[in-house]
């Protein structure tokens, strides 16, 4: 399987790299971040697995015409590709009314309009090979989170956006889910996740921890793959049951 994740430097996306590649994957992969070590990166992924083709690519997916020049390269580099991950997200927190447009349509722009930009430009891809995957990471958020109205309003998006993905090119042989992580211990959480919040997911939720990425990237990989071939339109939880739990 070819596999390409928007995000892939860090966090989520990171470990669903480096899962991706143990399990005999090709995996192309973005990064925002100019100062990133790729370098590091691609010697981890090569420890991990040396016969697996690895690369990186600087992407701001908020910026459609990059889109389609990266994702254009990374098919003359990769022939083809079978699964789209869309991972990439930004956060940016603040009180609804004293949220700047800035604030606001960068989430938005990121999250959202990336990961439309992305779905569009395989889409022509995976109708050519009658057969796809999307896999879009949500988040808890979708719900709703004070001071993140820009970020809630962006995760319940793209599970709309994979819905109509899911509806219009099912019979296409394309699949689009989404996977919506609870508390995760990635850099973006330990950055903006405040004590009152981690100590309600702890009293709430019914595991009393915080997932493992591991864990997370199995659910991402499995929807990603052929075992999940009749698997279309779904939001799947990977929350410890937090969502549900009075």
């Amino acid at each position: 399987m070819k596999i390409f994740i928007t995000g892939g430097s860090r966090g989520i996306g990171y470990q669903v790299v480096m899962m991706a590649l143990a399990k005999g994957h090709d995996v192309a992969f973005t990064y925002n971040n100019p100062d990133t070590d790729i370098a590091k990166i691609l010697e981890e992924a090569k420890r991990i697995a040396p016969e697996q083709m690895c690369k990186g690519y600087q992407l701001n997916v908020r910026n459609a015409a990059d889109v389609v020049t990266v994702t254009d390269q990374v098919l003359d580099d990769f022939d083809n590709i079978d699964t789209v991950i869309n991972n990439a997200g930004i956060n940016k927190n603040n009180l609804a009314f004293s949220m700047t447009d800035d604030e606001w349509l960068d989430v938005i722009d990121t999250n959202l309009n990336g990961a439309f930009y992305i779905i569009r430009q395989f889409l022509p891809v995976f109708l050519a090979n009658r057969k796809g995957r999307f896999v879009t990471v949500s988040s808890i958020a979708k719900d709703g989170i004070s001071g993140q109205a820009n970020y809630s309003a962006s995760k319940a998006g793209l599970i709309g956006l994979s819905g109509a993905i899911a509806k219009e090119y099912g019979q296409k042989g394309i699949t689009s889910n989404v996977v919506v992580p609870g508390m995760f211990e990635t850099d973006m959480t330990k950055e903006s996740l405040s004590g009152q919040l981690k100590d309600f997911w702890m009293l709430h939720c019914p595991l009393k921890r915080m997932g493992k990425l591991e864990e997370l990237a199995e659910v991402i990989l499995f929807l990603g793959s052929d075992a999940a071939s009749f698997v279309n339109g779904q939001a799947i939880s990977v929350t410890g049951g937090l969502d549900w739990a009075e």
